[in-house]
């Protein structure tokens, strides 16, 4: 029986984690903001869904470590984790175009590889 690497099981847990639309918006929401990050009511507010509802999805997406958070005095600041999401991104297009350079911007590039 073939086993996963570690690389692979982190894949997977990002990729498992982020198939699922309210966390994908709320990973999205996390990458726009930036370094500044966000506090779980403001995306609440921004995404129009219930704060208890959000948590759980925070606390998912952290799990998989696509996320982080800092206590800032009374509220926590949630952050995208831009490493974790260039390594994902890294290994899903590690061979593209047969190890040849492409441009991801163009999406026809790869295609026609």
């Amino acid at each position: 029986m073939e086993t996963t690497s570690p690389e692979e099981n982190a894949v997977l847990k990002a990729l498992a984690a982020l198939a699922q639309a309210q966390r994908l918006r709320t990973f999205r929401a996390l990458v726009v903001a930036g370094p500044a990050g966000l506090t779980p009511g403001a995306i609440a507010e921004q995404l129009d869904v219930a704060p208890s509802a959000l948590s759980f999805h925070l606390k998912e997406l952290t799990h998989a470590g696509l996320v982080s958070s800092e206590a800032r005095g009374r509220n926590l600041i949630y952050r995208a984790s831009f490493g974790q999401m260039n390594a994902l991104l890294a290994y899903l297009s590690e061979h593209c175009c047969q190890g040849e350079a492409c441009e991801v911007a163009d999406s026809a590039s790869c295609a026609a590889c």
